[in-house]
């Protein structure tokens, strides 16, 4: 519970699960867990609902890149609740592997790294430089589902 302990410090509570739009089904999980890896789907930020949290729309137009990173530490949190409903425990996951963000971007916004930094600055807040270091990709879009300014996706390595 170290992981979950440090989330109540800082004052951060996970989501329920993404209320999906009506009419819309994923054929897929959430998180798909193989040989001491877990594999996590693309996720947004949500709210403590599971509904989708704004602002919605393009970085850099609608929405600020100060907003965005915040989506993206919301995006974590999501991604977190996942992985904590699919292993029972967050410390089970034992090393961030790989992170690829992609970014809602208007046309000239170039800064998809900050962006996603919201992400990655609170993975290794929870999990430290060690465990929490991560190779990443940080890249701009011309749309993401429903709206969303970011959207995550990740491989953990997992205690079986």
């Amino acid at each position: 519970m170290r992981i979950e302990n440090r989330l109540t410090e800082l004052g951060l509570a996970l989501p329920d699960p993404m209320r999906l739009p009506p009419g819309v089904e994923l054929p897929f999980p959430w998180v798909r867990v193989r040989k001491g890896r877990a594999f996590v789907s693309g996720h947004g930020p949500l709210l403590g609902d599971g509904s989708l949290a704004g602002p919605l729309g393009k970085v850099g137009a609608q929405v600020t890149q100060e907003q965005a990173y915040d989506a993206a530490r919301l995006t974590a949190l999501a991604i977190l609740s996942s992985l904590r409903r699919e292993l029972g425990d967050l410390d089970r996951v034992t090393a961030w592997l790989r992170v690829f963000g992609m970014v809602n971007a208007a046309p000239g916004f170039t800064n998809a790294p900050a962006v996603i930094n919201g992400f990655s600055d609170l993975i290794l807040d929870l999990w430290g430089p060690e465990a929490g270091s991560h190779a990443r990709s940080a890249v701009g879009l011309a749309e993401l589902p429903f709206g969303i300014p970011v959207e995550i996706e990740a491989e953990v390595a997992i205690d079986d």
